[in-house]
């Protein structure tokens, strides 16, 4: 499928293909095209119940259409309904299809699991392994992000420098970013945290990295492919359709591997540099462990 292909919208497709399906999948497809904002809060099972049809033929007909499965349908649908829907009317549609706790519980945890699952499948070994490598071999890692991905990109700076590397990280934008880019130099890694939305910051991290020599690595659920050839290595974030789910899920799991995998690259370092921070932490408590850990006692009666 070309790059054209993959991001045509889900109209296009079914209007494309629609002949070439079984009578059971036209019929879910159909029902893709005209409830696509609702598809966004269901599974497989309830649109096939909804269809008169199946989760299998859900499925089947996701792929039919040149999607990799229902989740890769789904976030495609809710980038196209981001651009032209508000956050507060999304919110309201998320609260309305949430369902009572039982419900809203089964409907968190499947989308999570989908998540997990769907960026596994987008991971590209050869794509991690070249993103361990600059980050392993960098002289200082720069992380940048803005909201929750400010949160991710925080968690990567601290993280790396508890295994004994060279890391920063910002959230600022605008002119206080260029403060932090003055630094940068050839030898650095750059890492981006961005869902989906292309900014002048953006736009600007990659001009000055591209500048002084600086190695860049994208998280991202949806840019790859938009910045793919301005970048050395991009890595799939999958993006949560309906928003049950935070932003920074998929984010922190890739996060997470690619931190073990920086700590397996020199495990004397990492492990020396716990140490270090162990022992400063003692000093900190007054070389007392017992300082700051709560007494258990019973608890005192409310009085009559």
């Amino acid at each position: 499928m070309t790059a054209d292909e993959s991001t045509a919208p889900l109209a296009e497709r079914i209007t494309e293909r629609l002949a070439g399906l079984s009578p059971a999948e036209r019929k879910v497809a159909e029902f893709l095209r005209n409830q696509a904002t609702e598809i966004l809060f269901a599974s497989a099972g309830e649109i096939g119940e909804l269809t008169g049809t199946s989760d299998a033929t859900v499925v089947r007909t996701a792929k039919a259409l040149g999607y990799s499965g229902l989740p890769e349908l789904k976030r495609q649908i809710s980038r196209q309904v981001g651009k032209t829907v508000r956050p507060a009317l999304r919110l309201r549609n998320r609260i309305e299809h949430a369902g009572d706790s039982a419900a809203l519980i089964d409907r968190v945890f499947t989308e999570a699991a989908e998540r997990v699952t769907e960026t596994h499948r987008m991971t590209d070994p050869a794509a991690f392994s070249k993103a361990v490598d600059l980050l392993a071999g960098a002289r200082e890692v720069f992380v940048f992000g803005i909201g929750l991905s400010g949160v991710i990109a925080n968690y990567l700076a601290m993280r790396l420098v508890r295994l004994g590397r060279a890391a920063r990280s910002t959230d600022h934008t605008g002119f206080r970013l260029a403060d932090e880019l003055l630094p940068l130099r050839a030898g650095d890694a750059m890492v981006i945290y961005s869902s989906g939305r292309l900014t002048t910051d953006i736009e600007v991290l990659l001009w000055r990295a591209n500048e002084v020599g600086a190695r860049t690595i994208l998280v991202t659920d949806s840019l790859g492919p938009v910045l793919g050839d301005r970048v050395d290595v991009w890595l799939a974030a999958a993006h949560s359709p309906s928003g049950f789910t935070g932003e920074a899920l998929s984010a922190t799991i890739v996060t997470d591997a690619l931190l073990l995998a920086v700590a397996a690259r020199d495990d004397a370092a990492a492990t020396a540099t716990s140490d270090q921070l162990t022992g400063i932490r003692r000093e900190l408590l007054g070389h007392n462990p017992d300082l700051f850990v709560p007494k258990r006692g019973n608890r005192r009666r409310r009085k009559e």
